[in-house]
């Protein structure tokens, strides 16, 4: 038990040295700072003991230049024509297409965040409330060193081509089109920010009140209920055990909970 609970420390002592290693670097982004949208948002996990970001975008419209592979644009090796966090106008993205030479692509990037977790459970707290805010391509990656990290992405982004070799190849009034969808996409963006934080916040009263109140914690936990009471039945009266309560946790198949991928040691 001992050398358990000396694991446990050293792991949340690491976390604290990643966390503050990670808070010191400098914003190594284009635009040097966290996007307006955001900035209250990442305060607030930076300031719980369990969580820190380590990159986020609130969501941008971009035109760039460059080479495509099957719609894929290489944005390492091609030059940003225009960029905006904020709705775009028809005309700013035709001004920018003049300087185009080799295939213009225009593209809706939502909202990204990635956090990294004290443990695994602090994770599952988090993906819930992205998936409860609509962020249903959210998930957690778990590295070999104890690394928990938790993306937030969506689902909602646009990228399609408007020119070849400098040419355009559409009108402009189907340019129009696709920064009415692109706007209609970041305003949807900003709201589902919004209720993240929302969710955010009720998820951090809750949890603090469940820690404060052991038994509330245990109540308001549906797999430790199911789990429970399936070892009652299988004990058929009988007292229960550490052991029973071990076999029973393996004993889930019903609920698989969130699946959790294994990086390499160097992750």
């Amino acid at each position: 038990m001992q050398t358990l609970n000396s694991s446990s420390v050293d792991r949340s002592a690491e976390f604290r040295r990643w966390k503050a290693q990670s808070l010191s670097k400098a914003d190594l982004s284009r635009k040097g700072s966290v996007d307006e949208d955001v900035v209250e948002l990442v305060h607030v996990l930076n300031a719980q003991e369990q969580f820190f970001t380590t990159s986020s975008c609130a969501g941008r419209i971009l035109l760039l230049d460059g080479s495509i592979n099957g719609f894929e644009v290489q944005k390492q090796n091609c030059c940003w024509l225009l960029v905006t966090h904020k709705p775009c106008v028809k005309d700013d993205v035709i001004v920018a297409l003049k300087k185009a030479n080799g295939d213009a692509v225009l593209k809706f990037e939502p909202f990204v965040l990635h956090v990294q977790c004290r443990q695994l459970q602090d994770a599952q707290i988090l993906h819930s409330v992205a998936i409860d805010s609509g962020f249903r391509n959210s998930g957690i990656t778990v590295g070999k060193r104890g690394k928990t990290m938790l993306a937030v992405r969506s689902t909602h982004g646009l990228e399609v081509p408007l020119s070849h070799k400098g040419k355009l190849m559409v009108t402009e009034e189907y340019i129009d089109f696709l920064l009415n969808v692109a706007n209609q996409k970041m305003e949807e963006n900003k709201k589902r920010i919004g209720r993240f934080y929302n969710c955010l916040q009720h998820a951090l009263e809750r949890e603090a009140i469940s820690n404060s109140h052991p038994k509330i914690k245990e109540k308001n936990n549906p797999s430790y209920t199911r789990k429970k009471k399936r070892n009652t039945e299988k004990a058929h009266g009988k007292s229960i055990t550490e052991e029973n309560n071990e076999e029973l946790e393996n004993d889930d198949d019903d609920n698989p909970g969130i699946s959790v991928a294994i990086f390499p040691e160097d992750y």
